[in-house]
């Protein structure tokens, strides 16, 4: 009988790789199922056995909390931040900035949201993310929101530090009223429409 590639790898891992690999396959279990997904279910979606993640967490808990503070990391989406061509026209920029953050926001709560609806409190040891993470998380993307401004900075009415923070606040309290081109018209032009004159 052959043997699954992955089990065959994961005893080759760090004890870091193999957290981050099972942190990963269970994201999407915990956004889906809260605190009813077992332990023996993220193993499968990981290609292990159960017991190594085990190893890795010292109980479920600890793999929740976990997965709530991989949720609530800034690293991916400034990544793909900074990713954005600064080639092209600022509109195009902050469309896919604002579709990114989006993404971003969507998973953070998803998983938030599954956690708490399914009672889990999470953080009692050290899996809450620390105090002002949250607001080094914004500065990080801010920064990285700002950097798209930067080409375009001397039209701007304010500098691009400012300007990244009203977008990211647009964008944060928008509803499902607004496309996301509607939200960057509306940040780069207003919401009056200037008439050609007759």
């Amino acid at each position: 009988m052959s043997e699954n590639p992955v089990r065959r790898r994961a005893p080759g891992m760090s004890p870091e790789e193999r957290r981050a690999m099972i942190i990963a396959a269970a994201l999407p279990l915990v956004a889906e199922y809260g605190t009813a997904v077992t332990t023996s279910k993220i193993a499968r979606a990981a290609g292990i056995g159960e017991a190594t993640v085990f190893r890795v967490f010292a109980d479920k808990d600890e793999l929740l909390d976990a997965c709530m503070v991989e949720a609530m990391r800034p690293d991916h989406v400034v990544t793909e931040l900074a990713s954005i061509s600064l080639d092209q026209p600022l509109a195009d920029r902050l469309a896919e900035a604002a579709d990114a953050l989006g993404a971003h926001l969507e998973r953070m709560g998803a998983v938030a949201g599954a956690l708490h609806s399914s009672g889990h409190r999470g953080g009692e040891r050290g899996g809450r993310p620390q105090p002002g993470s949250r607001e080094a998380s914004m500065e990080l993307i801010g920064d990285a929101v700002a950097d798209l401004f930067e080409p375009d900075e001397a039209a701007l009415r304010l500098p691009a530090a400012q300007v990244s923070k009203v977008f990211l606040g647009l964008l944060f309290t928008r509803s499902a009223v607004l496309s996301t081109s509607q939200l960057v018209e509306v940040f780069l032009h207003g919401a009056i429409e200037e008439k050609e004159p007759a």
